[in-house]
């Protein structure tokens, strides 16, 4: 079978939505995948400001908020389709939309994108609300991406995402295991911003800064990072533990960069270190690093020095893939939920039991 699907994903980071159009093909349970055609759709200052404020407004605003993303997503498909000469060429959209408020403790997690609206605009099948099921199961939610790995990128024992939080997966023996392991560009991005800069290209700032001990020893003691998986993080983390602590701390901006790099690659030692201890691979491993921050020289450098007495090698791949994985895990999710195979993992994500997640809006 052959699945022609736009997906559609929104990071914390927000950096930008990033829309991929991809040929799907499963043969005897094989699934193979061409990126056709791809974009990331900076936002808007406006856009931007009203995401990041999302969850300080009041509930019906907050709806509204919720329709007219929906409406922008929608919008911003159909100028994706007519740039690309795309017509009657897509069977169906998948969108993860905007995560706000994620609460997997209390069985509830929401992104912003109302599926309707982005049907009703493109006139095409959407599928959206991806996460919902697995938390209503008890689960986290989170990773979800897990899936899409282990069916469109083998041969690997680590898959890293450097997104706007930090994520890790891996096969172990009954399934997968995969968690939130820090946040990653969302802070890094917040820190440039204080020295004038959308990011900190290459890592540059970050390199020329100098590591501050008592700074990277506070935030290594964060419990968060103590808890076993299956474990997820809220955006809040970032913005309203992580980032007090680190600006409460009297030093350069490039010392902060340069610590909370360090920060980063340290705890994805340590997420590394916890997986081997319940099944260690045997000879050299390979991590596949994806998101932004793979194109971050200074901080992959961080990780892979970090990983050597680990037996671990960083990879990073062609540019496309990185920047455009999750979207096309999105599509891979969606085609799952149209066939109704299972698409969200429960040995990931701590849910009762392997869920078909997503609600199907027929355009």
């Amino acid at each position: 079978m052959v699945y022609n699907v736009i997906g559609i994903m929104s990071g914390s980071s927000l950096d930008g939505l990033d829309i991929a159009f991809v040929q799907l093909t499963e043969v005897r349970g094989q699934w193979e995948y061409l990126i056709k055609a791809a974009e990331c759709l900076p936002y808007e200052p406006e856009w931007e400001q009203r995401l990041a404020g999302a969850t300080t407004l009041p509930a019906g605003e907050y709806m509204l908020l919720h329709s007219h993303y929906g409406q922008y997503i929608g919008a911003k498909v159909n100028q994706f389709i007519t740039n690309h000469q795309l017509d009657h060429q897509v069977h169906f959209i998948a969108s993860h939309g905007h995560t706000t408020f994620h609460m997997p403790d209390q069985k509830m997690t929401a992104q912003l994108g109302e599926g309707a609206a982005i049907a009703a605009v493109t006139g095409l099948p959407v599928i959206n609300d991806l996460r919902a099921m697995d938390v209503a199961l008890g689960g986290q939610g989170a990773p979800i991406v897990p899936i899409g790995e282990q069916l469109l990128l083998p041969g690997y024992q680590y898959w890293l995402n450097l997104g706007g939080i930090a994520n890790v997966s891996a096969p172990l023996a009954g399934g997968f295991a995969a968690f939130d392991i820090c946040p990653a560009n969302r802070v890094l991005n917040a820190l440039a911003t204080e020295l004038g800069r959308p990011y900190d290209e290459n890592g540059n700032l970050a390199a020329g800064g100098i590591t501050d001990k008592h700074l990277l020893t506070a935030l290594n003691a964060l419990p968060y990072y103590e808890a076993p998986w299956p474990k997820s993080l809220a955006n809040e983390f970032g913005t309203e533990t992580v980032l007090p602590l680190i600006r409460n701390t009297r030093i350069s901006i490039q010392g902060k960069l340069n610590t909370y790099t360090q920060h980063i690659a340290v705890q994805i030692a340590r997420a590394v270190t916890m997986l081997q201890e319940k099944e260690a691979p045997a000879g050299e491993q390979k991590m596949l690093i994806t998101g932004g921050g793979a194109f971050n020289g200074f901080l992959v450098k961080q990780i892979q020095e970090q990983l050597q007495p680990l037996n671990v090698t960083v990879v990073v791949p062609d540019e496309q893939t990185v920047n455009f994985k999750e979207a096309v895990v999105m599509a891979l999710i969606g085609a799952l939920r149209w066939r109704q195979e299972r698409n969200v993992l429960a040995s990931v994500t701590g849910a009762e039991r392997d869920s078909v997640g997503g609600a199907l809006w027929q355009g």
